[in-house]
């Protein structure tokens, strides 16, 4: 990587907080600045627009959140094992200051910013992936009833935790999303799990 690479990364990884915890809208410049050390010109040498900024600064927090949430899947033999353990990483893990960018910009970005709504949809896509093949693998694996709607499963889990993250975010404590996760855990024990007889 080379010095303009290595200062555009910086740049990216010091942004990804202000923009998630401030919003494109509250995420001026100058906190960009501020947090990099470099003046306006410095950090424009590198990107064209503040909304390329706030775009790749999305990409890198989803990135981190997302790797933390997928720590230590692949070692868990039981889908639903898996499952549970993505969600309780999702509840107990603040990867990224300011809460899961996945919300944070996608309800930033609903009025009237298309670069980073699109960012926000690809990565919801990647997630919705991610816990389909997991769905998928156990339906194959025996771990998971073959007769479930994989895709409400997964509309199911990713609701459950960004609306209780939500919640949570409006009363200032984190009841909302605990109890997510303990609806979530019962939902996957009684109504996905494959019971062996």
């Amino acid at each position: 990587m080379n010095k303009g690479e290595e200062t555009r990364q910086k740049i990216i990884a010091a942004a990804a907080p202000l923009f998630n915890k401030q919003g494109y809208a509250g995420c001026v410049i100058k906190d960009i600045m501020a947090a990099t050390g470099l003046e306006k010109g410095g950090i424009y040498r590198h990107f064209e627009s503040k909304e390329e900024i706030a775009a790749e600064a999305f990409d890198y927090a989803w990135m981190v959140a997302f790797a933390a949430r997928r720590q230590g899947l692949e070692e868990i033999p039981d889908h639903i094992d898996r499952l549970k353990h993505h969600i309780a990483r999702f509840v107990s893990r603040s990867s990224i200051p300011g809460g899961c960018p996945l919300l944070n910009t996608g309800v930033d970005s609903d009025n009237g910013n298309p670069i980073l709504r699109e960012r926000v949809r690809n990565a919801l896509k990647g997630w919705q992936k991610m816990l389909r093949t997991i769905l998928s693998d156990g339906i194959t694996a025996g771990t998971i009833r073959d007769d479930i709607d994989v895709d409400k499963v997964v509309r199911v889990i990713i609701s459950g935790l960004e609306g209780g993250m939500l919640v949570s975010r409006i009363e200032k404590n984190d009841e909302a999303l605990r109890a997510a996760m303990e609806q979530l855990d019962m939902y996957l024990e009684t109504r996905v799990r494959k019971i062996s007889r």
